[in-house]
């Protein structure tokens, strides 16, 4: 019978190692055994961009992107985003079961009576300049929530955990949309909260002088089933980094702005808006041809195609493009929505993105439904911040609860000078064209 370990012989000393394999991994203390000599630190991996290097162990998400598989705690995304609603699974994300109806009831209570800010967080975003990106006030709003809830920082108190992750659920979408009016100039809309959690949104993004906002039920649901699609989704850069931060054992809402701004990054939370500005560039369907000769020739890439996770179809690429569909039904059909139709059917009938396994993924569509629903495109990254913050949330109760977790501090490979002595500034010789120019790049 096949032992559960990895043998490792060092070809440098002639040493053998065994490893033990747990849950398909090996511990990265285990490789500080293999070393030359006692001088030796041991040897340790090198994986930038964490490509092949799990961090911690979690029971939230599971993806097998070969397969195209997405499901939070056990339950198929595809499921969820056609049965459940978006408060529902931020209750599964952070509890660990579906609730039944007197728990989501009480869930949804605790959630609603914190969607109210501090009115100090109005004066704060009044100061930020008129052209300010709406991500940029979010981060710092969020970020600002840490001094007016000083005990958030009692982390290891349960009731404490608890109260924070339903305030920044909460809270979110009311500062998202505060950051939405601020950029237009209007004046803030406090929260309804008779109306559903993405009906209150859509109240304080886009009521005006009427007494009672109704959202449409169509773009109601259809922007709950996206912030389902966008809830969690594994180990990804923003979760990374909220892990990372909170190992520090800082308060949530600082973790939180941390997540939130790595995903104001282009290649994370503004992915949807690189695939809108292609699409414009292509303009018509006529075009699609020449396009993609541009892609297979290496001078633009192809937007919305591919995923470091997913090798295969993304499976909340699947529900959007069905998605946009309804949602054109009532705000008009889009000229995008049909070069994206077709730039898609031309792609995957193409050997060259086949065989690279270069699928469309969730950024694809969305971006065009909330084009549809007049988004403008610098808030796309924050509609993707507000339903992920229960992810966020969730990790961050995981991390603290798990024992093997200690502050985030990765080993490096330095390969700068060897020790060499201070030379005062009148000795030293006059730099070379060459170390000038290399000084300039830093």
């Amino acid at each position: 019978m096949s032992k559960s370990s990895l043998t490792v012989t060092d070809n440098r000393t002639g040493k053998t190692y065994e490893i033990p394999i747990e849950h398909g991994a090996i511990r990265a203390n285990a490789l500080k055994q293999i070393k030359t000599g006692p001088e030796d630190f041991g040897l340790v991996s090198y994986d930038p961009a964490f490509m092949n290097t799990a961090a911690c162990k979690s029971q939230i998400t599971y993806i097998d992107g070969d397969a195209g598989i997405l499901r939070h705690r056990g339950y198929p995304i595809e499921e969820l985003a056609e049965h459940s609603t978006y408060l529902e699974v931020a209750y599964l994300l952070v509890k660990g079961e579906l609730p039944d109806n007197e728990r989501f009831a009480m869930w949804k209570h605790n959630i609603t009576v914190h969607t109210m800010v501090h009115e100090n967080l109005k004066k704060f975003m009044d100061g930020f300049r008129y052209d300010a990106h709406p991500m940029g006030m979010l981060i710092s709003t969020i970020g600002a929530l840490s001094t007016f809830y000083p005990e958030a920082n009692q982390i290891f108190d349960v009731e404490n955990r608890r109260l924070q992750t339903r305030r920044l659920i909460g809270k979110v979408p009311t500062l998202a949309a505060f950051a939405y009016r601020r950029g237009l100039g209007y004046p803030y809309n406090y929260p309804d909260n008779d109306l559903s959690y993405t009906g209150n949104f859509l109240q304080m993004m886009y009521r005006m002088t009427e007494r009672k906002y109704k959202p449409n039920p169509v773009l109601e649901k259809a922007l709950d089933v996206l912030f389902i699609l966008h809830a969690d989704h594994e180990q990804n850069c923003s979760t990374n980094a909220m892990r990372s931060v909170a190992s520090s054992q800082v308060d949530p809402y600082s973790a939180v702005a941390s997540a939130t701004a790595a995903l104001y990054g282009p290649l994370h939370g503004g992915a949807n808006e690189a695939v809108l500005r292609m699409l414009e560039e292509i303009g018509n369907k006529d075009n699609i041809p020449a396009y993609i000769k541009r892609v297979k020739d290496g001078e633009v890439r192809l937007m919305g195609f591919g995923h470091r996770v997913y090798k295969n179809y993304d499976p909340r690429a699947k529900i959007i493009k069905k998605l946009a569909h309804e949602v054109f039904e009532v705000t008009g059909n889009s000229k995008l929505i049909d070069i994206a139709l077709e730039l898609e059917r031309i792609a995957l009938q193409d050997d060259y993105f086949v065989s690279r396994k270069l699928y469309p993924n969730v950024d694809f569509y969305s971006g065009i439904i909330y084009q549809a629903m007049n988004i403008p495109t610098k808030m796309f990254p924050v509609m993707f911040a507000i339903p992920r913050t229960a992810g966020w949330c969730a990790h961050w109760a995981e991390l603290v609860k798990d024992d093997d977790q200690k502050i985030a501090r990765p080993r490096q490979l330095y390969l700068g000078a060897d020790k060499r002595a201070y030379v005062p500034i009148d000795r030293r010789p006059k730099a070379t064209v060459a170390e000038t120019a290399v000084s300039e790049e830093l």
